[in-house]
């Protein structure tokens, strides 16, 4: 696969991330109780900390929303960002790289923690467990590493 290619594809994978969490989380945050996302029940929440899903669609709308979307802008246009750098674990590399496997594994930690709140699995979180797969594949491709390469 040519470098720029797997390059946009996992810039793709990060938008579409983020845009489908910005569209969820806004609907949780405009209709706490749920009934803007096909009537969700509140009662799914009897295991978690929350009486609603206000607190879940703002943690969403930021973690799994804005930030896929600021990273893949980041990752077409390497903007330098002091404050990223300073936890950016792969000194040797762009730090919209290393946010990219970050939000792999905060969307994979993400759904776990649903599962164990909910105390079920649906194709979503099925779907999204696996979805994190490929950005992490395609993020640590030699051909995607020598992009971003300091």
């Amino acid at each position: 696969m040519k470098p720029i290619t797997a390059r946009n594809i996992l810039i793709t994978l990060l938008l579409f991330l983020g845009m489908s969490a910005l569209g969820g989380a806004s609907l949780l945050i405009i209709s706490p109780s749920g009934k803007l996302i096909g009537d969700l029940p509140l009662s799914i929440l009897e295991h978690s900390p929350f009486t609603n899903f206000l607190i879940p669609g703002i943690i969403l709308f930021f973690v799994l929303g804005l930030s896929p979307c600021i990273i893949a802008i980041a990752l077409i246009k390497k903007p330098k960002s002091k404050l990223a750098e300073i936890f950016n674990l792969f000194n040797d590399m762009y730090w919209a790289w290393s946010f990219s496997i970050y939000v792999a594994f905060a969307l994979i930690i993400w759904i776990q923690v649903e599962t164990i709140f909910v105390q079920t699995v649906g194709w979503l979180q099925s779907f999204y467990i696996v979805y994190a797969i490929p950005i992490i594949i395609l993020a640590i491709l030699p051909q995607v590493r020598a992009i971003y390469k300091k």
